[in-house]
């Protein structure tokens, strides 16, 4: 197995949910298309997939993961738009 890939733009991404006060878990090493971190904000959960603006495509893992999922998933490619998904930016 290798090792999870991590989109160059994820760190800052984490950062700023961080800093706005959102709680944030870690998924992209679980493999298999799962997206790389679950946010947790006012009690809701949301499930994110970071790309990278220049390299952001969905892997044929991560497309078969998303469509195979019965709940939400969303996918951020800067700050703005994971900030815009956890309902703290307009």
């Amino acid at each position: 197995m290798r090792a999870a890939k991590v989109d160059r733009n994820q760190a800052e991404i984490v950062d700023a949910l961080k800093r706005a006060g959102v709680t944030v878990q870690h998924l992209h090493a679980v493999g298999q298309g799962c997206p790389d971190i679950i946010a947790g904000v006012r009690g809701v959960n949301y499930l994110i997939e970071i790309k990278h603006p220049k390299e952001g495509s969905l892997t044929e893992p991560q497309v078969k993961w998303h469509s195979g999922w019965r709940g939400q998933v969303h996918i951020a490619f800067c700050e703005e738009d994971a900030l815009r998904i956890v309902g703290l930016k307009t």
